[in-house]
């Protein structure tokens, strides 16, 4: 039962991580501007009066408020919903009499209080109006409930022991934390609407160092668009994070160079393989989506190949801090002979 439910909570939460991506590329994060609801109501459609004033206000369907709009926020919110109900229910499951071990019930605990947390910077992301810390701390906060989720389901099955399996623990915990790091900058790039601020590839602006200001593009508390003193961002701001993020994946592209060095004598050298293979495919969907002027299914994408590379990452170090090797164990199967009577 905890391995299904696991299981089905990690495919859903990365459903919502990639429909939380789509709903910010397409402009559609104020579609419902108030939370839980849409205008005070449960569904866009009982609120179809406040949005067709507030579409009127705003001018035509143009702007941040429409109906198509409404539906996706509201939407995204709904599958955040049933998969809070799921983790809730593994919380549950976890802490019945009989249900596991100390750590099974920590990690369920986690789990529960991230996506506790995590609605509540879903309700700020809206109230505090995109705010781009508030829109990064929000997509990482998703992305740690899909790797305590993976952590878990792959926790719960049983593996053959690879003591060797060990010397890959740095390695591994090093490309964890530099995917992560990554990510984070790609959030950056995403929540200060800053993908296109370098519009050519290799290059940047056509140069390797073009210019960039730095004071302004990191700081944490200021509003979407504006400098930390209220003015707006400039372009060599928007550059700047654009920029450092591409540097960054340079840096972990070589580091998973030695990753791969490393594994290449270990059990778990497919798995550092596969991890290797998301990493290549998540370049070039960087790469794309620059060069094809950040078109919506390429950069959503994007987002998918950052999830994936992320918990292909946890399952790795899984397997060399625990010592094992992704190859299930045999359970034997114990032959009872039939007994014939007399003829």
């Amino acid at each position: 039962m905890h391995r299904t439910l696991t299981l089905a909570a990690a495919c859903l939460a990365l459903v919502v991580i990639v429909a939380g991506a789509y709903v910010r590329l397409s402009d559609a994060g104020l579609g419902c501007p108030d939370w839980p609801g849409c205008y005070g109501k449960p569904t866009p459609a009982h609120a179809a009066s406040e949005i067709a004033r507030a579409v009127a206000e705003q001018g035509g369907e143009h702007g941040s408020v429409s109906f198509a709009k409404a539906w996706k926020e509201m939407g995204h919110r709904y599958l955040a919903g049933v998969l809070g109900i799921l983790i809730a229910w593994l919380f549950i499951l976890s802490w019945r009499p009989g249900g596991g071990s100390g750590w099974r019930r920590i990690v369920a605990s986690c789990l529960l209080l991230a996506v506790l947390f995590q609605a509540a910077l879903g309700m700020w992301t809206v109230t505090l109006l995109l705010k781009p810390a508030i829109v990064t701390a929000h997509l990482l906060g998703g992305l740690t409930v899909f790797s305590l989720l993976v952590w878990f389901h792959v926790s719960e099955r049983d593996w053959r022991p690879a003591p060797e399996s060990r010397t890959l623990r740095f390695p591994a915990l090093a490309g964890l934390l530099a995917v992560c790091v990554q990510i984070t900058l790609g959030g950056w790039v995403s929540a200060n609407y800053a993908a296109l601020a370098c519009p050519d590839f290799p290059l940047c602006r056509g140069a390797v160092v073009p210019a960039m200001a730095f004071s302004d593009s990191f700081h944490v508390f200021r509003e979407l668009g504006q400098t930390a003193g209220g003015e707006l961002l400039p372009l060599d701001a928007l550059t700047a994070i654009h920029w450092v993020h591409r540097a960054f994946a340079l840096f972990v592209l070589l580091l998973f160079a030695w990753v791969l060095y490393r594994a290449f004598a270990s059990p778990l050298r497919r798995l550092a393989l596969g991890v290797a293979g998301l990493l290549i495919a998540q370049l070039s969907l960087g790469m794309f989506t620059v060069l094809l002027g950040l078109p919506l299914p390429v950069a959503a994408a994007h987002n998918l190949g950052a999830t994936l590379l992320l918990g292909s990452l946890v399952v790795l170090n899984f397997f060399a801090f625990s010592g094992l090797e992704p190859t299930p164990t045999s359970r034997s199967v114990k032959v009872v002979p039939t007994v014939s009577g007399p003829k």
